[in-house]
């Protein structure tokens, strides 16, 4: 079995700063793209940052110069550091991972979520 748990999120006002943590743990060979998406009421689930195995990360363009992703490989962790927040980026935050298993067989994996609130 393979699990997402994340943590970090809370009350903000704008303009401060909020950093989410996802640890993937469980029977993993390897993993490949470890994304952040969040999903705000009657709004649907959107991509904020992309980090690939091996590649650049890449951002949604309302989070660009805002946001950054980043991994740890070692404790198979993946981070969003979010500074300068606007209310508009009040949202249940989730993390998500694409993991080949011990057995071979590649799927894409959920966090929990977390909700990131931020006041004006």
């Amino acid at each position: 079995q393979v699990q997402l748990v994340e943590s970090g999120g809370g009350l903000v006002q704008a303009g401060g700063s909020l950093r989410l943590s996802c640890a993937a743990s469980g029977s993993i060979f390897s993993i490949n793209a470890m994304d952040w998406y969040r999903q705000a009421p009657e709004n649907q689930r959107e991509l904020v940052a992309h980090f690939p195995s091996g590649g650049i990360p890449n951002y949604h363009d309302s989070v660009k110069g805002r946001f950054t992703i980043s991994r740890d490989s070692g404790t198979n962790t993946v981070y969003l550091q979010m500074n300068s927040l606007k209310p508009e980026d009040t949202a249940v935050y989730y993390c998500n991972a694409r993991i080949t298993n011990l057995q071979g067989m590649t799927d894409d994996y959920w966090g929990q979520g977390t909700q990131v609130t931020v006041s004006s």
